[in-house]
C-alpha cells in the first residue's frame, strides 16, 4: 500500500512541478548568432533646458534602432518568469495596467530610445496592474509567443498573456 501511495503523490506532484515556468534573461531572447546590440541609451530630453521640457515630452517617440531583430524560435509555447520594467499601453477605468511593453531597463521607450524588438515583450493581461511608481521592477509570468507586435512606442518581437504578475526583488 505505501509504493501506491507514493506512486499517486507523484503522478499529482509531477506535473505541479513541470508547470514552474522557466526564469528567462534578456540575453537568451537574443540568438546566439545575432549582430551584437548595443542600446542607445542617450537621453531623449535635455531637462537642463527647462522651458524646452514641455515641447520635448510632447515631441515623437524616438526612432527604434531594431525593430525586426532576429528572435529565438524555441521560446514559443515555453511557459517563462522574465524580470523588467512595464511601459504602460493601456490603463482600465480602475487604474490598472492591462496591456503593456516589458522592457529589460527603467525609461525604455519612454525617456531613451526603444531597444531592439527582441529585448520588448507586448504583455496583456486580464487583472492588470496598478502602477503606483514606474521605476518599480516587476516579474511577468506566462506563455512565452513569439509573435511580433507593434504600438506606437515600439515593436517587440514577443508578445504573453501574463498568468501572474508581482514586484521584482533582488535575492538576499
Amino acid at each position: 500500500m505505501p509504493r501506491a501511495l507514493l506512486a499517486l503523490l507523484m503522478l499529482v506532484a509531477l506535473p505541479l512541478w513541470a508547470a514552474e515556468p522557466k526564469e528567462l534573461t534578456w540575453s537568451e531572447m537574443i540568438p546566439p548568432d545575432a549582430p551584437a546590440e548595443v542600446p542607445n541609451m542617450t537621453p531623449l530630453h535635455d531637462m537642463s533646458q527647462m522651458s524646452s521640457a514641455l515641447s520635448a515630452e510632447s515631441a515623437p517617440a524616438a526612432r527604434q534602432d531594431m525593430p525586426n531583430a532576429p528572435v529565438v524560435k524555441a521560446l514559443d509555447g515555453q511557459n517563462v518568469r522574465l524580470p523588467g520594467y512595464i511601459v504602460p499601453l493601456e490603463v482600465s477605468e480602475e487604474g490598472r495596467t492591462t496591456e503593456f511593453l516589458l522592457v529589460p531597463y527603467f525609461g525604455a521607450c519612454i525617456h531613451v530610445p526603444p531597444p531592439p524588438s527582441n529585448q520588448i515583450v507586448h504583455v496583456k493581461s486580464e487583472v492588470g496592474v496598478k502602477l503606483d511608481e514606474l521605476y518599480q521592477p516587476y516579474w511577468i509570468e506566462g506563455a512565452m509567443q513569439v509573435k511580433p507586435s507593434t504600438s506606437e512606442l515600439a515593436d517587440a518581437g514577443y508578445q504573453m498573456e501574463a498568468d501572474k504578475i508581482y514586484i521584482y526583488e533582488l535575492p538576499e
